[in-house]
C-alpha cells in the first residue's frame, strides 16, 4: 500500500500566461506557492479474490474490470499511460473542494502518478511528475488547463515558474529571507466564496482566442516581474498587495466568465474593511478568494464575512510525498497464479455441492 500527499496552490501573478497556446510562442512566467492543503492518495494492489479488477474510491465508487470503462477521467488515463495490468484499488481523500480554483485537478494528477510510480517501485524527479501530469491533462485528456499547477503541486514552495518559447519550464524558489516569506504568508487570508465552477470552462472562452489577449497577458507577466523584485528586495510588502489588486484589475478583463456580481461584491467589501488587493485562486468564476492584507486587519475582514468559511493557510515547501509505503499486502505472481487457482478450484466445488 502506498499513500501520497500533493499539496494545492495559490497563485499570485501571471495566471493566463502559462497555457501552452500562449506560452510556446511568448514565453511566460507566475509567481505561485504551494499550501499546507491537500489531495491523498492511497494506491495497493487489489488482492485477487473480487470479480471486479479494479476499484476507485472518490465521491462515487467505482468496480470495473476493464481500465477502459473507468468513468473518472483522470484515472483512466494515468492507469493507461503508465499501462498498469495488474488490478489496483485507488481511494481519493482531499482537504479542499473540487472545481474551487486551488489546482485541485493537477494535484490530483500528480499524486496519483507519484503513488502508481512509487507502486511500481520507481520514485520519480519532480520534474517529471509535473511534466506527466501535463501530458496527461493536456494532451491524453484534452482539457483547456495551464501549465502552473503541476509544478506547484510536485515542487511545494513559493516559486517562480518560467514557461520558454519552444515548451520548456523551469523553476526557481523565490530567494528571501525567512522572516519576508513568514511575512508575505502572514498578509494572505482565504476564503471559500461557495460557487463551483470547472476551470475549463472559464479558461476556454479566453484561451482559444488569447492572441487577443496579448497586451493583457504581457502585462500580467511584467506584473509578475515586480512582485518578485518586491519580495527580493525587502520593498513594503504594501507594494505587493497593490500590484496584486492591479493584475486582477486586468485579469477581469480576459473574459465576463472571471468574475461575477458575487464575486465583486466580496472583493469591494474586503477592500472596504482594509485589504490591499486580492484575487479569485483559480481561472476565475468562483471557488476561492484570496486577499491580501495587514495582518491587524484580518479580523475586520472575517467579521464582515462570517457566511464564508475562512480557511488558515500556510505555504507548503515539501511538495509531493509519499507519505507511507508498505509492500506487505503485495502479492507475487506466483501467489497471484496459486490463488486464482485455488479461488477456481473453490467455486467448481460449491458448483459441485449445489
Amino acid at each position: 500500500m502506498i499513500i501520497s500527499r500533493t499539496p494545492f496552490r495559490i497563485s499570485f501573478f501571471g495566471g493566463g500566461t502559462d497555457y501552452p497556446e500562449w506560452y510556446l510562442e511568448h514565453g511566460g512566467q507566475v509567481l505561485a506557492a504551494a499550501i499546507d492543503k491537500y489531495c491523498y492518495l492511497t494506491v495497493r494492489y487489489l488482492p485477487p479474490f473480487f470479480e471486479h479488477k479494479t476499484r476507485i474510491i472518490y465521491s462515487q465508487m467505482e468496480n470495473v474490470s476493464r481500465v477502459e470503462d473507468i468513468k473518472h477521467p483522470a484515472v483512466r488515463a494515468v492507469l493507461q499511460y503508465l499501462q498498469v495490468e495488474r488490478g489496483v484499488e485507488i481511494h481519493h481523500d482531499a482537504d479542499l473542494p473540487a472545481r474551487s480554483g486551488i489546482g485541485s485537478s493537477s494535484s490530483f494528477a500528480v499524486g496519483l502518478l507519484h503513488a502508481l510510480h512509487a507502486l511500481q517501485g520507481r520514485m520519480m524527479s519532480k520534474h517529471d511528475l509535473a511534466m506527466q501530469a501535463i501530458h496527461v491533462e493536456q494532451v491524453m485528456l484534452g482539457e483547456t488547463v495551464g501549465s502552473q499547477d503541476q509544478f506547484s503541486a510536485s515542487y511545494g514552495g513559493l516559486n517562480h515558474i518560467r514557461f520558454h518559447p519552444g515548451g520548456e519550464i523551469s523553476v526557481a524558489p523565490i530567494v528571501a529571507p525567512r522572516e519576508r516569506i513568514k511575512a508575505l504568508n502572514d498578509h494572505i487570508i482565504l476564503f471559500y466564496t461557495g460557487i463551483l465552477r470547472t476551470a475549463t470552462d472559464v479558461a476556454s472562452t479566453y484561451v482559444q482566442n488569447i492572441n487577443n489577449r496579448r497586451r493583457q497577458l504581457r502585462l500580467l507577466s511584467d506584473l509578475c516581474q515586480e512582485a518578485i523584485r518586491v519580495l527580493s528586495q525587502g520593498d513594503d510588502l504594501t507594494e505587493f498587495g497593490e500590484i496584486l489588486h492591479e493584475g486582477w484589475e486586468i485579469k477581469r478583463s480576459l473574459s465576463s466568465k472571471v468574475t461575477n456580481h458575487e464575486v465583486d461584491e466580496i472583493y469591494e467589501t474586503a477592500r472596504k474593511k482594509g485589504a490591499i488587493g486580492g484575487k479569485l485562486t483559480g481561472a476565475g468564476g468562483g471557488g476561492f478568494m484570496m486577499l491580501f492584507a495587514p495582518p491587524d486587519r484580518h479580523e475586520a475582514i472575517r467579521s464582515a464575512f462570517r457566511n464564508l468559511i475562512f480557511v488558515p493557510v500556510h505555504f507548503d515547501f515539501n511538495g509531493s510525498q509519499i507519505i507511507f509505503l508498505d509492500h506487505q499486502e503485495d502479492f507475487s505472481d506466483l501467489a497471484t497464479a496459486r490463488a486464482d487457482q485455488q479461488i477456481s478450484a473453490f467455486r467448481e466445488l460449491s458448483r459441485d455441492e449445489d
